[in-house]
């Protein structure tokens, strides 16, 4: 009797078959009918509605690869008796097929596989809306007393949907982004085209994934102390189907484990937890690190259609110029032309003082004397340079400019220390304008504050990056704005009283 395993084996002997092409259009076929509601079909249904790679096939022929197909257990045979007009008819051999249990486990495998084989890395910025609009609805639910347990199921099965989504698409994005494209083999107007589309896909993704994650993370933490009870009404809608041997204590424990985890997963996703990164930051650096590659890659390309050297295309055509050569000899002087190994004895090297008469240069090495070569020679590729020492070029000069630029830099940078480390808590709206330099130190010490805040309206307190500054940022009201106008342009956002003080160590110049 087959075992297990080579029950399984047999229902995917068909794909390798030798009339593998015939037997995936009759599975096909079936797969079809099955998405229609159709259990079964005849052979001459099967003829006429199957899509054949080739001619169509005889019924005889049909038949017979319906027959092997339910030997494999691809399908099940019934008798056919509805179309029986006659005794000779009833014992003739008719058939009604229709998919076995594992014929349609494997469409469904073969299904699968095709759509990962040939799924493009998608960023879904429509994900990001039904994230933060299932959420909202979730946070709605919270605020009722008694909250209906189908609305409640409905709104985190639709969540956890869409979140697997967006997180499998952002996976395969993130394992596929360094090959998204082949220049080798790419068309060149086609890859200007397509640099210039991927573009602004991944810089409108970025912006829609920076516009709503604040938003998302914000919802995420509103409903982090009042989820427990909807993820158990889940739970207990959940425990109803539950198989009738099966405890049901340990049914909901189980459910409301799984849903928990599930609520873990897409908190983390979105909030950093400790020293794990959130992912959506992660994603976010590797959309931002795709497009300077892309850039690179093109600009490779514009390199080689310049002229410069392609060393493997070089190869290749080589070895064209070898497979042509008619006769050993010609590939011998190609191999010397191509590769410079000429004879080298017009050099000044010493030869062997046994053998004064001079060697030809067409001599070959096997039979010409030995050459006796310095070890200094043999080492570093030259002889002792002839002649005097060069002089040992003074560089004052150079030395006396680059300090004076380090000078100028570093006073420009204490200047704009100054304008912000007064010890005094000072509202971002009131500065006003800054000169570019200070602009540069106001961005740099926000994005160093920002960078360790918790959640947005925290107060943050932390050090510079260079420790000579303790700064302390305090959000104002949500609907608070400040602009602070630069040679840049004008830089608004939230506003925020900062406060930065001088921690008292000193700098060198």
């Amino acid at each position: 009797m087959p075992t297990l395993a080579q029950s399984a084996g047999d229902l995917f002997r068909h794909v390798a078959a030798d009339k593998a092409a015939l037997y995936r259009a009759i599975m096909d076929t079936f797969a079809a009918a099955k998405r229609q509601f159709r259990l079964q079909l005849r052979p001459d249904e099967v003829q006429i509605e199957a899509r054949w790679p080739g001619a169509t096939p005889a019924l005889d022929e049909i038949q017979l690869a319906l027959s092997q197909l339910a030997d494999w257990g691809n399908l099940e045979a019934h008798p056919d008796t509805a179309r029986v007009s006659s005794v000779e008819d009833f014992y003739r051999a008719r058939f009604l097929y229709r998919l076995s249990l594992g014929g349609e486990a494997v469409e469904a495998g073969l299904a699968v596989f095709a759509r990962t084989l040939a799924r493009q890395s998608e960023l879904q910025t429509v994900a990001l809306e039904d994230i933060l609009t299932q959420l909202s609805a979730l946070l709605a639910l919270a605020g009722e007393t008694a909250p209906d347990p189908a609305k409640v199921h409905t709104a985190l099965r639709d969540l956890v949907r869409v979140f697997d989504g967006l997180a499998d698409n952002a996976q395969a994005f993130m394992a596929s982004v360094a090959r998204t494209i082949e220049l080798q083999q790419a068309d060149v107007q086609a890859v200007i085209a397509f640099k210039q589309r991927l573009i602004d896909y991944l810089n409108r993704f970025v912006s829609d994934l920076v516009g709503r994650s604040g938003a998302i993370a914000s919802r995420l933490l509103e409903l982090d102390s009042r989820i427990e009870p909807l993820l158990l009404i889940a739970a207990q809608r959940e425990r109803r189907d539950a198989a009738p041997g099966e405890e049901q204590a340990a049914a909901l424990a189980e459910r409301v484990g799984t849903w928990r985890e599930r609520w873990r997963g897409l908190s983390r996703w979105f909030i950093s937890d400790g020293h794990i990164q959130a992912q959506s930051e992660l994603l976010r650096a590797k959309v931002r690190a795709a497009i300077p590659q892309l850039l690179a890659a093109v600009s490779s390309l514009n390199e080689r259609r310049s002229g410069r050297s392609d060393r493997s295309a070089d190869f290749r055509i080589l070895a064209r110029w070898f497979a042509d050569t008619a006769v050993d000899d010609e590939a011998h002087r190609l191999w010397r032309a191509g590769f410079a190994l000429n004879p080298a004895r017009h050099f000044s090297l010493q030869a062997d003082t046994a053998h004064a008469d001079p060697v030809p240069a067409s001599t070959p090495w096997a039979e010409a004397p030995p050459v006796r070569v310095h070890p200094r020679l043999r080492e570093q590729g030259e002889l002792t340079p002839r002649g005097a020492a060069p002089h040992v070029r003074t560089r004052d000069a150079e030395r006396a400019l680059l300090a004076g630029r380090v000078a100028a830099e570093r006073a420009q940078i204490d200047a704009a220390r100054a304008i912000f480390a007064t010890g005094q808590a000072t509202r971002l709206s009131d500065l006003g304008t800054l000169d570019e330099q200070a602009f540069r130190l106001f961005l740099n010490l926000l994005g160093e504050a920002l960078v360790v805040q918790s959640r947005p309206g925290a107060e943050v307190s932390c050090q510079s990056a260079d420790g000579l500054l303790q700064i302390r940022l305090v959000p104002l009201a949500a609907d608070s704005v400040a602009s602070i106008r630069t040679s840049f342009g004008t830089f608004t956002g939230r506003d925020h009283l900062m406060t930065i003080t001088a921690s008292g160590g000193g700098h060198d110049a």
